[in-house]
């Protein structure tokens, strides 16, 4: 049996940021709309001349296949942060929706723990521990000898 000592630690500063990044992720896929995957409509003018080959792919076939794959990976994140912060205590989870997801701008801590009839002291303790329950929900914690627990493989700080 393994005892503490051998167990990983998480890295606390590490972990906040990368759900900071997460959060930021989401809160991009909440507002984007992909211009960028739209076809274009104007014509365009090479001096280099087409190859032949047998395959064929429009502007707007491949537009429409990186659509697809950008409301995949949409859905996903949103999906995936909707159930991590389904997941907090309840006034954990009021915390991080007012502070992070629900206004175009993040919320004020002082505005939130006043509202909430909370001390300073309080408030951030619920805040750090929903960070970190959020962390190991979107599995993206981070420990100090290495690596993010997650699909995206090791953070490089």
């Amino acid at each position: 049996m393994k005892s503490r000592s051998d167990m990983p630690v998480v890295d606390e500063k590490k972990t906040k940021r990368e759900v900071e990044k997460a959060i930021a992720e989401y809160r991009d896929f909440l507002i984007t709309l992909p211009i960028f995957l739209m076809p274009k409509v104007t014509p365009s003018y090479s001096l280099v001349p087409p190859s032949n080959t047998n395959a064929f792919h429009s502007s707007t076939e491949d537009a429409a296949l990186e659509r697809i794959e950008f409301e995949q990976n949409r859905a996903d994140c949103l999906t995936k942060m909707h159930d991590a912060v389904n997941s907090l205590k309840d006034i954990e989870k009021l915390i991080m929706v007012k502070k992070y997801l629900l206004h175009d701008q993040h919320g004020y801590d002082l505005l939130i723990w006043t509202e909430l009839g909370l001390g300073k002291t309080k408030y951030y303790a619920i805040k750090g521990e929903a960070m970190l329950r959020l962390a190991f929900a979107l599995k993206i914690e981070v420990y100090n000898k290495g690596g993010v627990s997650n699909e995206r493989g090791p953070t490089h700080s």
